[in-house]
């Protein structure tokens, strides 16, 4: 059976590598000292998951974990009247389409790894961004992408 929790963690991984930014698991990302980040940063939820992967061949070793990343802006630092913007917003999500990115020579596989847990491969990502939040009171913009991945057991 694949876990959860590994995927989700090499995921969150993979989010702060491409964005430069922190990324919390449901929640605002603490700091070193426990206290919440200022935005920018990335949350992350894990959403539905399923064991079949729909294929003549499954032999209950696969799985699809789907994942919703919440990219948020926020004031500039050290800008006191500053707002998260529409422009860092999209930003962070067009770093965060780097996760289902391929490499640009046609090679196969993902150009970012995905490091899933021991024995287990993430064969297939798809991503679809799926809107964002825009209320100026709030003084924060998000933007929102949808992963599915599409993993299974290697044995290894």
């Amino acid at each position: 059976m694949i876990t959860r929790l590994p995927v989700t963690r090499g995921l969150q991984a993979l989010l702060e590598t491409v964005t430069g930014y922190p990324v919390g698991r449901r929640t605002v990302p603490l700091d070193a000292n426990g206290k919440p980040v200022p935005p920018p940063y990335t949350i992350l939820y894990p959403l539905d998951r399923g064991d079949d992967d729909n294929t003549l061949a499954d032999n209950g070793k696969a799985a699809i974990a789907d994942y919703q990343a919440t990219f948020v802006s926020g004031p500039k630092p050290g800008e006191p009247d500053s707002r998260g913007g529409d422009d860092q917003a999209q930003w962070m999500a067009d770093r965060g389409w780097e996760v289902a990115e391929r490499p640009a020579d046609g090679s196969p596989g993902y150009l970012h790894a995905l490091n899933a847990g021991p024995g287990v491969d993430c064969y297939r990502r798809e991503a679809r961004e799926a809107g964002g939040t825009s209320d100026p009171n709030d003084a924060i913009i998000t933007s929102v992408i949808r992963y599915r991945l599409f993993l299974e057991e290697t044995g290894a």
